[in-house]
């Protein structure tokens, strides 16, 4: 399961529109690729469909479609919104990382 906060369903109900997707039927696509300064770095995209490989979930009204290798990286993960003095963006509070940058943006198991 991936949960996502108030903020950040927000923002992503914002962002959306503005890209011409709408949540209440699109996909926010969420994944892990190879990458980043400490080795996995997360992805994150609008998508109007889903293929038979994805995991669907729905938190907070947001519906999110994750690949299976990358749902193995995510179980348990919760997708937040910081718009503090610190920077802008979405943060992946992800319990099964054991490393993480700086920015936060990779990761490693």
């Amino acid at each position: 399961m991936i949960k996502v906060s108030e903020t950040a369903k927000n923002k992503l109900v914002e962002l959306m529109s503005d890209d011409g997707f709408n949540a209440a039927q699109d996909y926010v696509r969420v994944g892990v690729k190879s990458g980043g300064c400490s080795g996995l770095s997360y992805d994150l995209n609008f998508d109007k469909s889903k293929t038979d490989d994805d995991k669907l979930f729905e938190d907070n009204d947001i519906k999110l479609v994750v690949d299976k290798k990358s749902f193995l990286y995510l179980v348990g993960t919760t997708l937040e919104y910081s718009g503090g003095l610190n920077g802008k963006g979405f943060v992946f509070n992800n319990p099964n990382a054991q490393r993480t940058c700086g920015c936060g943006e990779s990761f490693s198991l």
